[in-house]
């Protein structure tokens, strides 16, 4: 990527809508929009001052008109990327925008890479990677809490934590040199404790952020959820019920589900990935047991498994083969079809699996849904506070990085144990405060940086 060259692409989604945007991006963004747009006033967009919009036509070499064009210009600094932008705004029309790019690029520019206007808004520095990364996460937020955690991060909470890492991790470090530069008698010692006690505040902070880990990458990515149970036992009904709409066959019929369902729902608003499997049972239709083994695969992946037993049956040879499966999960226990009469209760299904809840439910009626959407979001958040979630850990990736800086930290306290000299804690700490300065950008690679960035949509 060279920076100085000027870029452009579609910024709005693929498809027909009302309005389809041209992002155009560069020292040269204004000369190549005045190649493409004529202002119905006539004059240039050079011309404008910041911050104005103007109606025109996008218009081919030849002058004919492309379509309507609503034009906005953004100057240096004051842009998404800091640089020159234009926007021209027109019909969401897939074939007119395709011919006001190529208009563009013929016009001077070229076309964005995957991710390349935020990549400049970060190397510009309107942006840190942290911020950056919030941008995709907005886009593809699955849930209100996603959206909060994400703006979040777009605000700069979570940088801003990072930020009194590292500032703490420097007052340490120039303690050290004060103290290396200046050795008197007890001056040694007296900082090492210091050093000693401020490091395990820091590292009680990262705990801390990293216990965040958990509820922050069920916000971003969806907590993977197996539905099992044996046949007719109610786990389409289920997911029906918790889409809000009828996307599996219900039927009384056995075995009707004989491939694994893939959904996303807003549960308790938690955003579960629930996969519907097909009903656990011995049978001798070859296509069906492919579906039981593969529902047991799906629960042995899961994070969160909704077991279903009848309560209008009694328990069967079926059901002790789930309880099986539940071994090592994390699973809620769902006693369904509770507007019929009962033969198996909740509390002879607690008594089997006491360490694990039990809820009973009717799809029909509605009944327990609330109670269940209740426990999904007490289980996602943990003992974590509504309302924090931008200053969350969001992704696995985040999470390591931490660790990682956390064990250089370690590394430092171990250091001061075996007597060496400071100068060689002061190795481990910069080693620390670089680390953290990936999650922000300050000392991140290059490759890292082109596989953040290669993950967003070429607009962005």
């Amino acid at each position: 990527m060279q920076q100085g060259e000027t870029i452009s692409a579609i910024a709005t989604a693929p498809g027909a809508g009302g309005i389809g945007v041209i992002r155009i991006s560069g020292a040269q963004a204004l000369t190549v929009a005045d190649r493409v747009f004529r202002a119905a006033n006539g004059r240039k967009l050079a011309e404008l001052p910041a911050r104005q919009v103007v109606y025109g036509h996008a218009v081919d070499a030849a002058g004919e008109v492309i379509d309507e064009v609503m034009a906005i210009v953004m100057r240096a600094p004051h842009s998404y990327t800091c640089e020159d932008v234009v926007e021209l705004q027109a019909h969401g029309s897939n074939v007119a925008l395709r011919q006001i790019l190529r208009l563009t690029w013929q016009a001077g520019a070229r076309q964005a890479e995957r991710g390349e206007f935020t990549k400049r808004a970060f190397l510009n520095g309107r942006l840190d990677i942290s911020q950056a990364r919030a941008v995709m996460d907005i886009i593809q937020a699955p849930t209100e809490y996603s959206l909060r955690m994400a703006e979040g991060h777009l605000a700069g909470y979570f940088s801003g934590k990072i930020q009194q890492l590292q500032n703490g991790i420097m007052d340490m470090t120039a303690q050290l040199e004060a103290a290396i530069d200046f050795p008197e008698d007890g001056v040694e010692e007296a900082t090492g404790e210091e050093i000693r006690t401020q490091t395990g505040k820091l590292r009680q902070a990262i705990a801390q952020l990293l216990h965040t880990a958990h509820t922050g990458r069920i916000l971003k990515d969806g907590l993977m959820t197996a539905i099992v149970g044996k046949p007719n036992v109610g786990k389409s009904s289920l997911l029906n019920a918790l889409l809000r709409e009828e996307r599996a066959i219900v039927t009384d019929i056995p075995g009707t589900t004989r491939d694994a369902i893939e959904e996303y729902a807003e549960v308790g608003g938690v955003p579960l990935r629930i996969i519907d499997t097909a009903g656990i049972r011995a049978t001798d239709d070859v296509v069906e047991q492919m579906g039981v083994e593969k529902a047991k695969e799906y629960v042995s992946r899961a994070t969160l498994v909704l077991a279903l037993f009848d309560g209008s049956r009694p328990l069967a040879a079926e059901d002790e083969e789930i309880l099986a499966l539940l071994s090592g999960k994390t699973a809620l226990l769902l006693l369904t079809k509770a507007d019929l009469p009962a033969v198996t209760t909740a509390e002879q299904l607690q008594a089997r699996v006491p360490e694990e809840k039990v809820l009973t439910l009717s799809t029909r009626t509605g009944a327990g849904l609330d109670e269940l959407g209740d426990w999904v979001h007490d289980f996602a958040w943990a003992d974590e506070i509504v309302g924090e979630e931008g200053g969350f850990v969001s992704d696995e990736q985040q999470a390591e990085t931490l660790r990682q800086a956390d064990a250089q930290l370690a590394a430092a306290l171990a250091t001061l144990d075996s007597g060496m000299g400071l100068d060689c804690v002061s190795i481990d700490l910069r080693a620390a405060w670089e680390k953290l300065g990936e999650l922000t950008g300050r000392t991140v690679r290059e490759d890292l940086l082109d596989e953040i960035f290669s993950r967003f949509c070429i607009g962005k």
